[in-house]
């Protein structure tokens, strides 16, 4: 894990997310790219160009956020873009080669009942890069013991699992495979290639309506440092993943970190 992108909005977690970021990136080695993307909407027969005075003002208060953290000798550089959100984010993590965006689960919302608010929710959404939602106010500290929920362990894409495999093996972790049998279960599911079975310690079958609902069930008794699941249509998040804000009382891991893989199909 070499490049890390980190969004900032202005939520009151933002320093304390960037120094999770910052010493997570050092536990690795990696680079950290603090980024915050603006749109411009114009109306018909203005005159006036504001956007050097948005990025500018968003290079300050960017440069703001850093002065407050500890960087530890990381490599943190700092970058605004103009466009919009998804379509930016994507195109930013292709052209600095990212490999993880770490997110946090409120950039901007101030409603205490959410999860994940708008911005972080259309991250996790309605793109296909790998995911590290860090609940607010989490302090660093190393990932030994992972839960891997899938509801299938068919593996199509070659690199899908590599952020979960780079974490495992810098922490030397134990990862918990939990497999999910649900309505939408279909034969061979189950078939856990070679690929996955190097690195799965301990596996659990369960049978739910959800990934979610199995994950409730079963996540206590693992006691995990690291929720991993992955982006699928019907996935861990199915209806939560309708609308981009996710509210706490649907989801209750405020005190887990959870990485989002993308797709393994």
């Amino acid at each position: 894990m070499k490049n890390i992108l980190v969004p900032v909005g202005s939520s009151k977690n933002a320093v304390s997310h960037l120094q999770y970021a910052v010493d997570f990136a050092k536990s690795f080695g990696a680079k950290i790219y603090v980024v915050q993307i603006y749109n411009v909407y114009t109306k018909a027969g203005t005159m006036i160009k504001i956007d050097h005075i948005l990025e500018r003002e968003s290079l300050e208060f960017l440069k703001s956020h850093v002065a407050k953290i500890d960087t530890k000798g990381v490599d943190v550089r700092i970058k605004t873009f103009k466009g919009k959100l998804i379509d930016t984010i994507e195109l930013v993590c292709k052209s600095l080669d990212i490999d993880l965006i770490m997110i946090e689960p409120r950039t901007n919302s101030i409603r205490e009942e959410v999860y994940l608010g708008k911005t972080s929710g259309k991250i996790i959404k309605q793109t296909n890069i790998p995911a590290l939602i860090v609940p607010e106010g989490f302090k660093y500290k190393p990932m030994s013991n992972i839960l891997l929920a899938i509801k299938s362990a068919i593996i199509k894409k070659g690199n899908s699992l590599d952020p979960l495999l780079d974490i495992k093996t810098h922490f030397k972790s134990v990862v918990n495979l939990l497999l999910v049998k649900t309505p939408y279960h279909n034969e061979g599911d189950f078939e856990i290639d070679d690929q996955l079975s190097a690195i799965i310690t301990n596996t659990t079958f369960s049978e739910n309506a959800t990934t979610f609902q199995a994950v409730l069930e079963h996540y206590k008794d693992i006691n995990p440092d690291l929720l991993c699941v992955v982006r699928r249509k019907r996935g861990f998040f199915n209806k939560l993943w309708e609308k981009n804000t996710i509210l706490k009382k649907d989801f209750q891991s405020t005190t887990l970190p959870v990485l989002v893989l993308s797709g393994l199909k």
